[in-house]
C-alpha cells in the first residue's frame, strides 16, 4: 500500500487564509513543538495558486528561521496535497517522529 500524507496523525490543524495566519501558525506550531508529538500538524489554504505559493513559503520558511533560532532539530518533512475542491493542505511533522510512526 502506498503512503499518503493524509495518514499521518494530526496534532493540531490550522485554517489558513493569508500570510499572517500563517506566520501566527508557523508561531504556534513551534511552541507546542515537533519532537514530543506522536503526530504532525496540518495547514489548510485556499486553492488560489499564488496565495497558496505564499502561505506554503511562509510556514516553510517561519518554521526552518525559528528552529534554528532557538536551536532545535530542523529535520521537518512536509508533504503538500490536494485537500478537497476548494482546499490544499500541507503537512508537516518531526523527522524523526515520521521514522517512529512506521508509515
Amino acid at each position: 500500500m502506498e503512503f499518503h500524507p493524509s495518514q499521518i496523525p494530526i496534532v493540531k490543524t490550522y485554517e489558513v487564509k493569508d500570510v499572517k495566519t500563517a506566520s501566527e501558525s508557523a508561531i504556534d506550531m513551534i511552541g507546542i513543538g515537533f519532537e514530543g508529538q506522536r503526530g504532525g500538524f496540518k495547514v489548510i489554504m485556499p486553492k488560489e495558486e499564488k496565495l497558496a505559493k505564499r502561505i506554503g513559503f511562509t510556514v516553510t520558511t517561519e518554521l526552518n528561521y525559528m528552529l534554528r533560532k532557538k536551536d532545535q532539530e530542523r529535520n521537518l518533512r512536509y508533504w503538500t496535497y490536494h485537500h478537497d475542491e476548494k482546499n490544499y493542505a500541507i503537512v508537516l511533522i518531526s523527522g524523526n517522529v515520521f521514522d517512529s510512526l512506521g508509515l
